[in-house]
């Protein structure tokens, strides 16, 4: 299964169009700032399931800000960042994703594209699709394993 991890695309919707069709997803994930942006990719690419959280900038959209789930035999965690205080520090993400035995733990927030692997857990922050360098991750799940890959457009 390939996913397209998008964050922060704050209203470019020329920039999640031109990943979407670039990278041509099973799956798409918003991890926030700029939710209305999920009606975009839902309207344009109603085919393509989509999950999307709330970033620090959707304060009054309706909406949940840390969505667990399972994929592909997978636990995920995906939030924004902003209640976690990443920006000074992502120990206390990730060490409330190890408690929840989560396999991949997917954050935005401080438009800083990562990827790590702490213990078991694989730990990414896509960038930001609406900064200088439009960054987006694209996630693989095949046969139990988990790949990464950090993007530019």
């Amino acid at each position: 299964m390939k996913i397209l991890v998008i964050s922060d695309s704050h209203g470019f919707k020329d920039n999640i169009i031109q990943a979407i069709s670039k990278e041509s997803p099973d799956m798409i994930l918003h991890i926030g700032d700029n939710k209305k942006d999920c009606d975009i990719i839902t309207a344009t690419y109603p085919e393509i399931p989509l999950r999307c959280v709330k970033g620090n900038c959707d304060r009054f959209t309706p909406g949940v800000e840390i969505d667990n789930f399972v994929l592909e035999d997978k636990r995920i965690m995906m939030t924004h960042g902003h209640l976690y205080g990443v920006k000074t520090g992502t120990e206390y993400l990730i060490k409330n994703a190890l408690e929840k035995d989560v396999d991949i733990l997917l954050y935005g927030h401080t438009h800083i594209p990562h990827y790590s692997v702490h213990e078991h857990m694989a730990v990414i922050n896509p960038g930001s699709l609406s900064g200088a360098e439009k960054t987006y991750a694209v996630l693989e799940i095949k046969n139990g394993d988990v790949s990464c890959f950090l993007k530019e457009l």
